[in-house]
């Protein structure tokens, strides 16, 4: 039997994150990974996904990004690329190919169990991200058998595909991608549009995770809105990672003739009942980034960043055309799933999860004593499932833990403040045209 202080469990960014910090402790842990490092990163996504945030974002503990490209975009090879190598920087002690089996918490450590055999501990952390699980909903059992169903962690690329017709469901940031790439590719897309953050790439020349960062939204901490569970659960900002940095949206989508439609509720036969509420839903998003950009605007006159050269022109509302609210399911081969995904740990005992199968915790302290949850979205910040945001929170549980074994506090982790010094501004002739 092997016996650890700390076991964490997932050797992604959150994973390593929290070595790093507890090896800034003297705390001894071990790292259980199913497969090899950054495995999502290696399996599930399509070859063409980049990151959503720019790479100077891609910041971890003792570690960030330093390549040729700051203001650009990782592609997925490139985040393994770099959790790699920064797994080999901090000397990790990761075991691969070991999958976890059981967590059962004892009187005073923890038993896991896993292909490989057992470990005790005295505390665990679960840091297996934000979930590869695909969220189907129950109408899709409905759908005729000659439908290929498919989830975005199984799509690889257009040619992957049947010629005929498409329906993606869902529209963040995969839905709207995927929709993207594969009417670029020349297939007949149908996107079925739910409530969705729509934002520009950039404003007032800058990314708009630039802006967001730089006022403090991202450091947004948990107890600090109204309804956590509801945040925690917002759909991903309507956006996509590329060279060009350009700005994707449903003006976008409808530009290069993806036909847009409202949201899938239902299916009647052999046909698809879509929501009337299409209009509505776009004026919301809309609404809501009007919002934003007004925020960004005066935040810019009170830091004085304005840029005189660049304009601040806001992007179109949405064109809603009047759809169809119903569809036949004998013009669709394939539907693609882009509902989100959900986390699943059939590891861990009953009393540790809510009824939607969530992990119970607050600010990523569970109620079970010495069991802590990384990654996850909003897990103290509104950043706490990006490669910026492992590290803050992973810094703070492992404060947190170093308490919990008794042990004094090596480093002070403070809570963070939306009282921020703004970024350097950059000169015009360095933020090229975008």
């Amino acid at each position: 039997m092997q016996t650890t202080t700390v076991t964490i469990i997932g050797a992604g960014q959150a994973g390593l994150a929290m070595s790093r910090s507890l090896s800034e402790r003297a705390i001894d842990h071990v790292v259980l990974e199913r497969a090899d490092v950054a495995n999502s990163w290696r399996t599930e996504r399509w070859d063409s996904l980049r990151l959503l945030t720019p790479n100077w974002l891609a910041r971890l503990p003792g570690w960030a990004y330093d390549g040729p490209d700051p203001d650009g975009y990782m592609t997925a090879n490139e985040v393994v690329d770099y959790l790699d190598g920064y797994r080999d920087a901090i000397a990790a002690p990761v075991q691969t190919n070991t999958t976890v089996l059981s967590v059962t918490p004892r009187d005073d450590h923890h038993m896991v169990t896993t292909d490989h055999g057992q470990i005790t501990c005295r505390a665990v952390v679960v840091a297996t991200g934000a979930g590869s699980t695909p969220q189907v909903p129950a109408i899709a059992r409905d759908l005729p058998a000659k439908i290929r169903q498919i989830a975005p962690i199984h799509y690889h690329r257009p040619e992957d595909l049947d010629d005929g017709p498409v329906l993606i469901v869902g529209a963040s940031a995969s839905g709207i991608q995927l929709a993207d790439e594969l009417a670029r590719h020349g297939h007949d897309i149908t996107l079925a549009v739910g409530a969705h953050t729509r934002l520009p790439r950039t404003y007032r020349g800058r990314d708009i995770h630039w802006w967001l960062d730089a006022m403090g939204v991202l450091d947004t901490r948990y107890d600090e809105v109204d309804d956590i569970a509801k945040a925690r659960r917002l759909p991903s900002l309507q956006l996509i990672g590329t060279p060009e940095h350009r700005t994707l949206d449903l003006n976008t989508l409808t530009s290069v003739g993806v036909e847009v439609l409202g949201r899938l509720v239902g299916i009647s036969g052999r046909r698809a009942q879509l929501s009337g509420s299409l209009a509505n839903v776009c004026a919301d998003a809309d609404l809501k980034m009007g919002r934003l950009l007004h925020q960004i605007d005066t935040f810019a006159r009170e830091h004085d960043l304005d840029i005189p050269a660049l304009d601040n022109i806001r992007p179109s509302p949405t064109t809603v055309p009047s759809p169809r609210t119903s569809l036949d399911l004998a013009e669709i081969s394939t539907i693609i799933w882009a509902t989100g995904s959900t986390p699943r740990y059939p590891w861990l005992p009953d009393a540790c999860l809510d009824r939607r199968g969530a992990i119970i915790h607050e600010a990523g302290i569970t109620t079970t004593p010495g069991m802590y949850v990384l990654g996850q979205p909003f897990t103290r910040t509104r950043k706490s499932n990006f490669l910026d945001g492992v590290g803050p929170d992973a810094q703070y549980l492992a404060a947190h833990l170093a308490n919990h074994l008794g042990r004094a506090a090596a480093q002070t982790t403070g809570a963070p403040t939306n009282r921020r010094t703004p970024p350097r501004l950059q000169r015009p002739s360095e933020i090229g045209a975008r």
